[in-house]
């Protein structure tokens, strides 16, 4: 056989492998992500219509938190917490709006103390969703049904029911809290 011949069988294998390596690597990635954001990976996809996409904005989310400093709350802080929430469910039967900003506040605040920036909501969605994947939709849902319009009685549940969503959160970033009849 002519050298130009193996030549090409070299190249051939050469490209063979590259391409296995490369759909292996890929494959990989799917997994590692899928396991790490659970249901989030699935409302990306579906968000931006690509399961590339998806996955360059859950990676990105990735090297996001990698760089930020998350810490546990000290137990007095979470004391506080709890103590502020249990309070914020007591309000809600005479002031489910001003209950529900208190409750965005809180989670905010606790947020900002475990290190997450809180700036805007998209974002803080986003950071969280890398370390409480299986939340985070009930953040944005909680979210969602605070700033929805509706009449009176619609809007106290769904404000109602925003609690629930935030508490879900809540639990997550500070710990479990005690059982309360407001929500």
């Amino acid at each position: 056989m002519p050298a130009w011949g193996w030549v090409l069988i070299v190249i051939a294998v050469v490209v063979v492998v590259g391409v296995a390596a490369w759909l292996m690597t890929t494959k990989q990635r799917t997994s590692h992500l899928r396991q790490q954001f659970g249901p989030e990976y699935d409302r990306v996809t579906g968000e931006t219509g690509s399961r590339r996409d998806a996955e360059a904005e859950l990676s990105s989310r990735e090297a996001r938190r990698a760089v930020l400093e998350i810490r546990p709350l000290p137990a007095e802080s979470r004391a506080r917490y709890v103590e502020s929430w249990t309070s914020v469910q007591s309000r809600f039967v005479d002031d489910p709006r001003g209950a529900l900003a208190s409750a965005e506040a809180l989670l905010q605040e606790a947020m900002s103390e475990r290190g997450y920036p809180v700036e805007d909501f998209d974002q803080r969605a986003a950071d969280v969703s890398v370390d409480h994947p299986q939340v985070v939709e009930n953040y944005r849902e909680g979210h969602r049904l605070a700033h929805t319009g509706a009449s009176d009685g619609e809007a106290t549940e769904n404000l109602r029911q925003a609690l629930k969503h935030y508490r879900a959160l809540f639990e997550e970033l500070v710990g479990e809290v005690p059982a309360h009849s407001a929500a």
